[in-house]
């Protein structure tokens, strides 16, 4: 198969007959009539389960992979996603919509690093944190200006300059050269984009344990982003109250709306639940 795109329940053409092709000869019974109905989505959510993927039945660049035969040992697995929702408390439903509208679609990039997003106005400002008694903040922040007007790509008062993909981390190691720890704190990490100033917080013994996790598999990743809903009480509330826009508030910031995060949340729980997928209640 050569479609590089999204496929889901409504999706039709050639892709789609190409999908229930596959399918098929994977033992599936499909009539190939190119249409993305109630049928291929059970067969693509048994498939999925089947190889150890998210059983959302959506058809995207990891069911693909598994589809030709790839190596899928780093992606994360449906139970990792049930045994999420019996501890956060909520339906499995409930953890297939955030885990599918929140994350980044896969945490790495195609020559297999991490997935990372170098901010550095992040870096600014970590630059400028006092970590000990000796430290000057006026000197700290003099200095973190100072690198700003020679350096602004890498260190800046304002968010930007991004690169994309793997230049992400030529941003980063060249960052690392001015102060590592400040570095890597400033990159969110994996397909759900935590930040690494977030590590300890979220239980690690370091930034550099946290990295080293994010870059073995997305499960770790995933488990990142549960620890950062456990950590903030109002966070998950708001997922066990399915209140989607607090929820999506408080997880992406105020551009929430402008992104219709808190649309997709809900579109996305609604379709996972009429599957049957909610069903699967996690105990509280």
């Amino acid at each position: 198969m050569t479609q590089p795109l999204t496929l889901r329940h409504g999706s039709r053409g050639q892709a789609v007959q190409q999908l229930q092709w596959a399918l098929n000869a994977d033992g599936a019974k499909l009539l190939p009539d190119s249409d993305f109905g109630d049928a291929t989505e059970k067969a693509v959510r048994a498939y999925q389960l089947k190889v150890g993927l998210v059983a959302d039945g959506i058809v995207g660049p990891k069911t693909l992979l598994a589809l030709a035969g790839a190596d899928c040992s780093r992606l994360i697995g449906n139970a990792t996603l049930v045994a999420a929702a019996k501890r956060l408390g909520v339906d499995v439903a409930t953890v297939y919509a955030v885990n599918e509208v929140e994350s980044a679609g896969t945490g790495f990039l195609a020559n297999g690093k991490v997935k990372i997003l170098y901010e550095r106005h992040v870096m600014h400002a970590r630059l400028c944190l006092v970590r000990s008694e000796g430290d000057d903040s006026a000197a700290l922040i003099a200095r973190a200006d100072a690198i700003a007007a020679k350096q602004p790509n890498l260190v800046n008062r304002a968010p930007g300059g991004y690169a994309g993909g793997s230049a992400e981390h030529q941003r980063l190691a060249n960052a690392r050269y001015i102060d590592t720890l400040a570095a890597n704190e400033s990159a969110s990490w994996g397909a759900f984009q935590i930040m690494g100033y977030h590590a300890e917080r979220l239980g690690y013994a370091s930034v550099d344990e946290f990295i080293t996790l994010m870059q073995r598999s997305e499960a770790d990743q995933f488990e990142a982003f549960v620890r950062y809903i456990e950590a903030d009480a109002a966070l998950l509330k708001a997922l066990k109250g399915k209140k989607w826009a607090e929820f999506a508030k408080r997880y992406n910031g105020p551009a929430y709306a402008r992104n219709l995060y808190d649309v997709k949340l809900e579109r996305a729980y609604q379709r996972h639940a009429d599957c049957g997928c909610g069903g699967q209640q996690a105990a509280a």
